[in-house]
């Protein structure tokens, strides 16, 4: 997992929040908070709401943030955040806090990178974020056939030499090519997808990153509330769906086995739930958490009105028992197959043809939100 636990909790806390250590004076809390869902094409967001119900997570020990320069308008609403919280709170709980950033070049821009390009990415995230220096940047590249990803982290490490980054991570990089930017650079982190539904980081990537000291930090642990009791017992909705994370991930349920499957799934969580008493939720992160490969999961949320469940999962101890009830489930699945994020690189996959990859430049005409049957 690279990184090792320690107690993160406050003393007056109900729930425990651990945290894991990712290199030396720097650790985040085991759940991250997701800002995907403060994003266009998830529904409308209360702005000043989504910004006062950060506190709430702070308070509750969920210390870390994840966001992108990619996910309109989230970075703005960070900044503002952070200076609430010094504003309210003081400047000692905001060093307590941080954030991860994503640096994701437009796959137009991708053979013509330069460091000067690069740079103003990061001073643009630097902006609206309100930060001297940004604690993580984890990087993107849409095409390996196109040379240069190797160099665009050789920018992003002048950056840091510079003092305008931290840690430098990767987001949906594959095990060939995380290893060939491991043996130039330090590679702090990895956000890949991995939940129930989707081992695709198990095996061969997360053995290189425990040698490399890379850690995990897991995506979609709740398939965009397809891992729920909301869907528990529902027929298929089919893909015409206008929220982007019910697009993809009823993509991933298909490749996990189907609906059929996932309702099978579905059913025995809510079983160990009901012996824990608990939601499905909580049964299905502390799955997640429970992996020696997953150092910390990200819960995509817009608010916190469901922050007590998600905290649940740190009360939860699961059984051998509840584990191979679990696993039964899941050794029937199909998939996916394959390496890290190599279905959504796919361009003219089902997965692919959804993706929207130009967006520093607010190209919106690639990618499609809604599906019918097939991939529009």
């Amino acid at each position: 997992m690279g990184g090792d636990l320690e107690n993160g909790a406050r003393p007056d806390r109900a729930t425990e929040i651990p945290k894991v250590t990712v290199r030396p004076a720097y650790s985040v809390s085991r759940i991250i908070k997701g800002g995907w869902q403060l994003a266009g094409d998830h529904g409308a967001v209360n702005a000043d709401q989504a910004i006062a119900d950060m506190v709430r997570f702070v308070d509750a020990g969920v210390t870390a943030f994840d966001c992108a320069d990619i996910y309109a308008g989230v970075e703005d609403k960070i900044g503002r955040f952070r200076a609430n919280l010094a504003r309210t709170l003081g400047s000692d709980v905001l060093d307590g806090v941080r954030i991860h950033t994503k640096y994701v070049p437009d796959r137009d821009s991708l053979a013509r990178l330069t460091l000067r390009d690069v740079e103003a990415g990061i001073d643009r995230s630097l902006m609206r974020l309100g930060m001297d220096r940004l604690d993580l940047v984890q990087f993107h590249w849409w095409d390996y056939a196109v040379p240069g990803h190797v160099e665009a982290v050789a920018h992003l490490c002048t950056l840091r030499d510079k003092g305008k980054i931290d840690l430098i991570g990767v987001t949906n990089f594959d095990a060939e090519h995380l290893a060939e930017l491991c043996d130039t650079t330090d590679v702090a982190s990895a956000q890949v997808q991995y939940s129930l539904l989707d081992r695709r980081a198990s095996g061969d990537f997360a053995a290189l990153a425990r040698r490399k000291g890379v850690s995990l930090f897991a995506y979609g642990g709740l398939a965009g509330g397809f891992l729920t009791d909301v869907w528990l017992g529902r027929p298929d909705p089919g893909f015409d769906f206008g929220n982007r994370s019910l697009v993809k991930y009823r993509l991933v349920i298909e490749e996990f086995g189907g609906w059929v499957l996932f309702q099978d799934l579905l059913a025995t969580l809510r079983a160990v739930a009901d012996r824990h008493g608990c939601d499905i939720s909580a049964i299905a992160l502390r799955a997640t958490l429970d992996s020696p490969d997953v150092a910390a999961t990200i819960v995509g949320a817009r608010y916190a009105d469901r922050l007590p469940q998600t905290l649940r999962a740190f009360e939860v101890e699961l059984t051998d028992g509840d584990r191979r009830e679990i696993e039964t489930v899941r050794g029937r699945s199909t998939g996916p197959q394959g390496p890290v994020y190599g279905l959504e690189r796919d361009v003219a996959g089902r997965h692919g043809r959804i993706m929207k990859y130009n967006l520093n430049k607010g190209d919106d005409r690639l990618g499609s939100v809604t599906l019918q049957g097939e991939v529009a």
